[in-house]
């Protein structure tokens, strides 16, 4: 089990991971990526390889997260001709998976995405296979905080349930990250040792709850006042260490159920952000890959807390 990061590939961010001391990146693969999966040549790729092991660095897993099944028809297709795009790019740098979103017409309901999640990832999990891969589905909500619609269907475990049901694939299954369980009041340790077979890969990142906002909100939060980061206003994301996970307990469940992946911290912290005087919104995926996971403060501070609980 390995420490990392999601984040673009880069020279410089490759350089700052090793020298933190960081063995593991999952790195994104999204078409304004340096791993373009249209694009990208072999002689990129074979240089990437090369500097990541010079450093030592394993890439965990390729990050790709559009929403397979919204209802713009001709988004939804593009998505799913990149998805497989990415399916290729992951065997020609020989990495196992690929972790990604369910998606969802947020019109619907989960139980009514359901048929065409079924008929999208029975062909992605078939690509999947053929190409020696596995798809890691991450159990974020994708709400916005004003319209409550969601973009994501897989954000709890009774919805894991039906999805496996829906698509029996020994390749499919869940990129965890205790965060979003947290804010939902799901149990995590308990999710991690029912669905424990099902991990293929974990983001860290943890949860503050700010009660006294929740406490004047309620659980659908701020609707008048900006919310200035992914969160409804009472919850936010931060740096492994400075909100409610308990990592700990985390890393033993883990552990217990016989995960062998790595852990990538995903930094999503606009505390660290803002005193890092980045200056910049985060309202989608771009935002953070081209900001969040550059802020190294966060990220070390993450990296101190769990290097110590991960065992060498």
């Amino acid at each position: 089990m390995r420490l990392g990061f999601y984040a673009n590939y880069t020279e410089r961010t490759a350089e700052f991971a090793h020298r933190v001391g960081f063995g593991s990146m999952e790195l994104s693969a999204w078409p304004a990526s340096t791993l373009n999966a249209d694009t990208i040549t072999d002689k990129q790729i074979t240089a990437i390889l090369k500097d990541l092991e010079s450093k030592d660095i394993e890439i965990s897993a390729l990050g790709y997260y559009p929403n397979y099944l919204s209802p713009d028809r001709k988004a939804a297709e593009e998505a799913r001709r990149y998805f497989i795009k990415v399916l290729d790019l992951a065997k020609r740098m020989g990495v196992s998976t690929v972790a990604t979103f369910a998606g969802r017409d947020p019109d619907k309901t989960v139980e009514d995405n359901l048929p065409e999640f079924r008929e999208v990832f029975t062909r992605f999990c078939d690509e999947a296979a053929k190409r020696n891969v596995r798809i890691a589905i991450e159990n974020c909500p994708m709400m916005d905080h004003r319209t409550l619609k969601g973009e994501n269907i897989a954000y709890s475990p009774e919805i894991w349930k039906a999805m496996f049901e829906a698509v029996p694939a020994d390749n499919l299954g869940l990129e965890l990250d205790p965060a979003h369980m947290v804010w939902q009041g799901i149990d995590y340790i308990k999710a991690i040792y029912d669905f424990g077979h099902k991990i293929f890969h974990t983001h860290a990142k943890d949860m503050e709850i700010r009660r006294d906002v929740l406490a004047r909100c309620g659980i659908y939060g701020i609707l008048f006042d900006k919310v200035d980061d992914f969160g409804h206003g009472w919850w936010r994301g931060r740096a492994p260490g400075w909100g409610e996970v308990n990592w700990h307990r985390f890393i033993t469940a883990l552990l217990d159920v016989g995960y062998t992946g790595n852990i990538d911290i995903e930094h999503e912290d606009p505390v660290f952000a803002k005193a890092a005087n980045l200056g910049v919104e985060i309202n989608e995926e771009s935002d953070i890959i081209n900001n969040y996971s550059t802020e190294e403060s966060g990220l070390i501070l993450g990296y101190n807390t769990l290097s110590v609980l991960i065992p060498k």
